[in-house]
């Protein structure tokens, strides 16, 4: 006979259900829409370009993301982490190291698009790579560091994932916070901001906005930003007067990254849109050069 395991302290079995299906919908919507992104840049040549290496990184750490969520969700559902120590510090390191990705190659797109847009430079496939890789090891500096004792993976308040241990506020967490919310959400914001504010400019002396050059920059801060604000309260303050529930909602609007980037990077480009839609109906797309540029 199967025991049930106790709710976690602070929840109540619908909280628990509702958080775990939240996480599941996310993984599942996310990982789609991201997987046919990354299949339809291996399917379809056009879709070939060294922008489009940049969306197929943001699409690659966005999937890592919800594969995340997808083990955090079933680990909701079973009302426990079923994987030990080991299993959550991998986990938290895997979460980190896709998200930070993710934030990367959205400042490495912004940075392509200034120069595609203000000094129509156009970015060639050896920098497309390199900015690809650097994004990726420049994140997985960062995910490794709390393995090595500077900062620390620890449960998330409903105790069925792992990530970034804000409960202790101690001088060691404090010093990793600094340096990892400058070099992995100041610096990428302030890229996207300098970079879309210029192209929006010139959007305007042309009077023919291309995108919405307000979007990727709101998707930062509006997704990862509360996230960010709860870690740095808990530099200066016991964050663990705030009930757990409260406390996971930051983590769910973090998860829901994949599903934004996708519609904003690749489902929001014409041409991006034109080369999903011939790898899933076989017609041909009549433009012949794909960037990433949203329309």
């Amino acid at each position: 006979m199967v025991t049930a395991h106790p709710l976690p302290e602070g929840f109540t079995e619908i909280e628990v259900f509702a958080i775990g299906t939240a996480l599941l919908v996310e993984a599942l919507l996310g990982f789609c829409l991201n997987g046919l992104t990354i299949i339809s840049f291996r399917k379809i040549k056009e879709l070939r370009t060294p922008s489009n290496l940049l969306v197929l990184s943001i699409a690659l750490a966005d999937c890592g993301i919800c594969i995340n969520a997808f083990i955090a969700a079933f680990s909701s559902f079973l009302r426990y982490w079923p994987y030990g120590s080991d299993g959550c510090q991998i986990h938290g390191f895997q979460g980190f190291l896709t998200a930070l990705a993710s934030i990367g190659s959205s400042a490495a797109i912004a940075w392509d698009r200034y120069h595609h847009y203000c000094t129509r430079s156009r970015l060639q496939w050896s920098t497309a790579a390199s900015m690809m890789v650097f994004a990726w090891l420049f994140a997985a500096f960062w995910s490794v560091m709390p393995l090595l004792g500077w900062g620390k993976y620890d449960y998330e308040p409903l105790r069925t994932c792992c990530t970034l241990d804000y409960s202790q506020g101690d001088r060691n967490y404090v010093t990793f916070l600094f340096a990892l919310s400058t070099f992995n959400f100041m610096i990428p914001g302030f890229i996207m901001l300098t970079a879309y504010q210029s192209i929006h400019q010139k959007f305007r002396k042309t009077g023919h906005f291309k995108f919405n050059t307000g979007l990727p920059l709101k998707t930062l801060v509006i997704c990862w930003g509360p996230y960010c604000l709860l870690c740095s309260y808990a530099a200066v303050e016991n964050v663990m007067f705030i009930p757990p529930k409260y406390r996971m909602i930051p983590a769910l609007i973090a998860k829901t990254v994949p599903t934004v980037d996708a519609f904003i990077y690749a489902l929001g480009n014409e041409n991006y849109r034109g080369g999903i839609w011939q790898f899933l109906t076989g017609q041909k797309i009549e433009k012949a050069e794909v960037d990433n540029k949203t329309k």
